[in-house]
């Protein structure tokens, strides 16, 4: 009740017991002080276990955050593959190739804020490089698991093209394939790939190399793998598989391109193969190399070589390289054999012939400099375009690049990974769980 609600009338009355209420709230209050700070204690304990418990919410909101942008991964892929890589990884989330960091000389790149600096300034490049080495992952996943005896090459190649197209959300110069799939067979060691109507189908006694690129804005992963159904050709696979990782381990900034091809030579040469009751050595294809990438360019200037020899030149920092070895049973050199299926345009020429030039407007309107196939042509709907092509390639504007074979009977072999000597590291963008 208010003291406005008050029945008293005597204002003198009202005083007097006002003022004994006065002095027994001061004696009451005198008694009851150790009550209130036990109260005033009893509300900090409680304040701090509310602050406390805000705290823990706000931490699991974060981490919550964190949890959303990861997606489904690779693990949420289909089979055959069909989602695209940006739908399972949002927000960019793609992950790093394997780390490998500096010794020696630049072992100080590792920890230094001005190499670190440098790094974050190719952020964009190395976000699209490993887009395109997870597409890469994933298609070749499949494909390993799937290619077997008795299936056709044209088959293989549209699975690996059609994979790869939907995965990396093909775009043009965007994105899409990086160059046409090689699948090339025992004395034929690479830039095979069927054209319309060929018909090649694979045996249980077969090697076959399966060698294909993706491109995100034009900066290509290339990697490679060769796959056998019949165990005696195991030693030759590990020939290659073990010299390419060689070759990686090597590379570095400053690192001289000959000590590369000495290191992996003596390892490819450290290999023997027993094939028919003969035991042969393993040879690298001395004329075949691998090679710096540029941005729509596969081949870039620098060659990595597989053999020793007396190139200086030297890796550079910022640089995209694919360490790429082949091994042989046969002579450890190859030619140019039999009908050409991949081209690219490598120059600007203008040609006089006008089918020619018709060609080379589709040309540099869908695949710009980099590689492409007479299936790629089909796919686009040209028709009649060989004697085109050949003016083409007469004239120098575009290069062909026929099947590179060793002597027949004879087995090859291939092994390729994609790293970037990063300011800080070197990153295998390749490497995964398989190879």
């Amino acid at each position: 009740m208010s003291v406005a609600d008050s029945t008293t009338a005597d204002l003198g009355l009202a005083e007097k017991k006002l003022g004994e209420l006065a002095i027994n709230n001061s004696n009451d209050n005198n008694g009851e002080k150790g009550t209130d700070d036990d109260e005033e204690e009893e509300d900090g304990e409680e304040g701090e276990a509310v602050e406390k418990t805000q705290k823990k919410k706000r931490k699991n909101k974060k981490k919550n955050k964190k949890k959303k942008k990861t997606g489904l991964g690779a693990a949420g892929q289909t089979s055959p593959p069909s989602i695209p890589v940006s739908q399972l990884f949002p927000n960019n989330s793609y992950s790093e190739g394997q780390i490998c960091e500096y010794v020696d000389d630049n072992k100080y790149r590792t920890t230094s804020e001005e190499m670190r600096a440098k790094d974050r300034l190719n952020e964009q490049q190395l976000v699209d490089l490993r887009r395109a080495a997870e597409v890469h992952r994933e298609v070749r996943q499949y494909a390993r698991a799937n290619i077997r005896p008795g299936m056709d090459l044209t088959t293989i190649a549209e699975m690996i093209e059609n994979g790869t197209r939907a995965l990396v959300e093909e775009r043009g110069f965007e994105s899409g394939v990086g160059f046409p799939t090689g699948l090339s067979l025992n004395h034929c060691a690479a830039h095979y790939t069927p054209n319309a109507g060929d018909f090649v189908e694979i045996k249980e006694d077969d090697v076959l190399k399966v060698d294909f690129g993706v491109h995100v804005n034009g900066h290509i992963i290339d990697s490679a793998f060769t796959m056998s159904w019949n165990d005696r050709y195991k030693p030759l696979l590990d020939a290659v598989k073990e010299a390419t990782n060689t070759g990686v381990r090597e590379a570095g900034i400053d690192v001289r391109l000959g000590d590369i091809g000495a290191a992996i030579q003596e390892v490819m040469e450290s290999y023997e193969i027993e094939l028919d009751g003969k035991v042969l050595p393993v040879k690298p294809i001395r004329n075949l190399c691998g090679h710096n990438i540029g941005p729509y360019l596969i081949h870039s200037g620098k060659s990595v070589p597989i053999v020793a020899n007396r190139d200086q030149t030297k890796m550079e920092e910022g640089e995209l390289f694919a360490i790429e070895t082949f091994g042989t049973t046969g002579s450890g050199y190859v030619q140019e054999e039999g009908v050409c299926s991949h081209y690219a345009k490598t120059s600007d020429g203008q040609p006089r012939l006008p089918s020619a030039k018709k060609l080379l407007h589709s040309i540099t309107k869908n695949f710009g400099t980099l590689p492409f196939c007479r299936r790629y042509l089909d796919r686009l709907g040209e028709t009649h375009y060989y004697y085109g092509l050949r003016h083409l390639v007469d004239q120098g504007i575009v290069t062909a690049y026929p099947p590179l074979v060793d002597v027949k009977g004879s087995y090859t072999a291939q092994s390729e990974h994609t790293f970037i000597l990063r300011p800080t590291v070197k990153e295998v963008l390749s490497r995964g769980d398989d190879y």
